[in-house]
């Protein structure tokens, strides 16, 4: 399993568009057979600050989701509004427990 932390800046003023473009694209990204999370989610106390969670089954799925025309359609959208690059930590994690 990959698990992606994907955090960028954009102007405080620019934030609410930033996470339009990304919820505009979340039913269809989270629709994907392999991803099992993706939340974009501004942060509490930072109005410039915008995180996005992925959990996808593996680094190929997440490679191909990288490379699909929603993604760099997104990107196009989104880099205008961005500060500075985004940082992207990737994890490779395996699931203990579901606990509901």
């Amino acid at each position: 399993m990959l698990i992606a932390v994907v955090t960028f800046q954009t102007l405080p003023k620019n934030r609410a568009a930033a996470l339009a473009i990304l919820l505009a694209e979340a039913a269809t990204v989270r629709a994907t057979p392999a991803c099992k999370t993706f939340q974009p989610m501004p942060h509490p106390d930072d109005t410039a600050t915008i995180t996005i969670l992925h959990v996808w089954d593996d680094v190929a799925a997440f490679a191909v989701y990288t490379a699909s025309a929603g993604f760099v359609a997104a990107g196009l959208m989104l880099r205008p509004l961005m500060t500075a690059p985004p940082v992207s930590c990737r994890y490779s994690a395996k699931l203990i427990e579901t606990v509901a």
